[in-house]
């Protein structure tokens, strides 16, 4: 199956460079640009991507508000030039699917796609040590305790891998159970935790201190 994407950047030679990357790849097609934050989100809705790469400082809509509106209807990767903690944070607590900076290069923007797609998270590597100890003093912890409705421990087993970015396929081979069960798993979690994705489940383990270490 064909993954459909929207790219949506002020920069024409930054939309030009990630449309070549992705039409090369066999499952891949860029159905839509957009040189805007409110055309990307009104594009977004007409045209249904599967995946929306989002850059941060874009006119009318910067890419964090573009996130908050279309999270939970379709995926977004933001793709900035910029690395600055306030926008990771920002940019994963409002749904993002993963964070890349664009001096990543072409094999992380496809593995991100990529990762968006079969439900993980990928931030790009420079970013990821910094927003672990920043999810880890957050202003208000949510304890585990306060939740409606509880985590069993295997769910609260699965919480923490996902924190530490492990996929699927890792946490099945860890915890010596079924891929179609960890994704089960993995989807109660987000239920419980009221959260869009796996990156809201890292966000929650590290900020109330279900994960403490390395």
């Amino acid at each position: 199956m064909t993954t459909r994407i929207l790219i949506a950047d002020d920069q024409e030679d930054v939309r030009i460079g990630f449309r070549l990357i992705l039409d090369s790849q066999p499952d891949m097609t860029v159905v839509g640009e957009a040189a805007d934050g409110h055309s990307a989100v009104e594009l977004a809705r007409h045209l249904r991507p599967d995946v929306v790469l989002a850059d941060i400082r874009m006119p009318r809509l910067d890419g964090l508000e573009v996130t908050r509106l279309l999270a939970g209807q379709t995926r977004v990767v933001v793709v900035t030039t910029f690395d600055l903690d306030e926008y990771v944070h920002t940019a994963l607590r409002n749904g993002a699917c993963g964070f890349l900076l664009k001096r990543s290069g072409p094999a992380l923007l496809v593995e991100a796609v990529r990762a968006a797609m079969a439900g993980d998270t990928l931030i790009s590597p420079q970013v990821t040590v910094r927003l672990l100890a920043h999810l880890r003093t957050p202003a208000a912890p949510s304890a585990p305790s306060a939740l409606a409705e509880p985590l069993t421990e295997r769910e609260l087993e699965v919480a923490r891998l996902v924190a530490h970015g492990r996929t699927n396929a890792e946490i099945a081979a860890e915890l010596f159970i079924g891929s179609g069960t960890v994704k089960t798993h993995v989807a109660n979690v987000q239920r419980k935790l009221a959260v869009a994705n796996r990156v809201g489940i890292a966000a929650w383990a590290w900020g109330s201190g279900t994960v403490t270490g390395p």
